[in-house]
């Protein structure tokens, strides 16, 4: 990997009914003070935090655009909430949408414009945004990112369906704490999320970070990928992208959890679309599928820019 510049910051901000100072921790990779627009990268979770994110770095390598990286609020270097599990009040989509847009401000980008990339609910947060019509929003690419969690939930219910009759049978005793589930859940994982053998580190570190602190996934997606007993469970993004305007990218894989179905729904509605499917991905194809994967991305933000 060659040298680039690195800069990490905090942005400090009032988040409503926190009870305490709360920061959101960015790093930016390349300079701002390129005439390119930033990726900004909207990692999943919510809770697993930037880390798995820096494959992206590979676009900068390329193309020498700059990519922000932050840790969402509760989790990674950002504000941690541990006391907010289970408050359905305080883990919000909007709570997410305003860092986000006062990310944007703190780093002066509504003239500059900027991009957006989020992967799983990421991607679900950036469709959110870009619904809203923000001004500087310029191409927006949402990766493994539901449309809808009812459909969302069906797919992991027939991805459930394709595991060995025993690990079904582990299920039924509704134990989300026992060992057979957690070994379910770790199976469903391995076929469905990330393929790779061993699993590289920066996704480690996204399902560690959950761990670490789950006050936000618990609330708002549940008890693991295919349990959404969240806030988030009868979420249907898909019924605002109309008003998306910018120009979008949707990725997902041939084994990924976030069937095809699931994303169909965008594709439906936004007006200027495009859907790529990666055939030897599941869910984390920035990884998966590296090159290929920031080969579209690249193309797709950049095609000004000849490598």
């Amino acid at each position: 990997m060659s040298s680039y510049i690195s800069v990490e910051g905090e942005m400090d901000w009032e988040v409503p009914n926190a009870g305490k100072p709360c920061k959101t921790w960015y790093r930016i990779i390349g300079s701002l003070d390129t005439a390119l627009p930033p990726v900004i990268a909207l990692h999943g979770g919510p809770g697993s935090g930037h880390n798995y994110m820096v494959a992206l770095t590979d676009i900068h390598e390329t193309r020498g655009a700059p990519i922000i990286l932050y840790d969402q609020i509760g989790c990674g270097h950002s504000t941690h909430f541990p006391e907010k599990l289970g408050d359905e009040a305080f883990w919000t989509v909007d709570l997410f949408v305003k860092e986000l847009d006062k990310l944007i401000d703190h780093l002066n980008l509504r003239d500059k414009g900027f991009h957006l990339l989020g992967q799983s609910w990421g991607g679900m947060l950036a469709g959110t945004y870009a619904s809203l019509r923000p001004r500087g929003l310029k191409k927006l690419v949402m990766s493994g990112s539901p449309a809808s969690m009812p459909l969302y939930r069906e797919a992991c219910q027939r991805r459930l369906a394709q595991l060995p009759p025993d690990a079904q049978r582990a299920l039924e005793n509704g134990d989300h704490e026992s060992r057979e589930y957690k070994e379910v859940s770790t199976v469903f994982l391995r076929r469905f999320v990330c393929r790779l053998d061993p699993v590289p580190e920066p996704i480690q570190q996204a399902f560690a970070n959950i761990k670490e602190n789950p006050a936000a996934y618990k609330t708002m997606q549940g008890t693991s990928e295919f349990a959404t007993v969240g806030t988030l469970k009868d979420w249907e993004g898909w019924k605002d992208a109309h008003d998306i305007e910018a120009e979008t990218l949707l990725l997902n894989g041939r084994h990924d959890e976030v069937m095809d179905f699931v994303m169909e729904p965008w594709f439906r509605v936004i007006s200027k679309v495009k859907w790529v499917t990666l055939e030897n991905s599941s869910h984390t194809s920035m990884w998966e599928e590296r090159e290929r994967f920031m080969q579209l991305c690249s193309e797709f933000l950049y095609p000004e820019i000849d490598i």
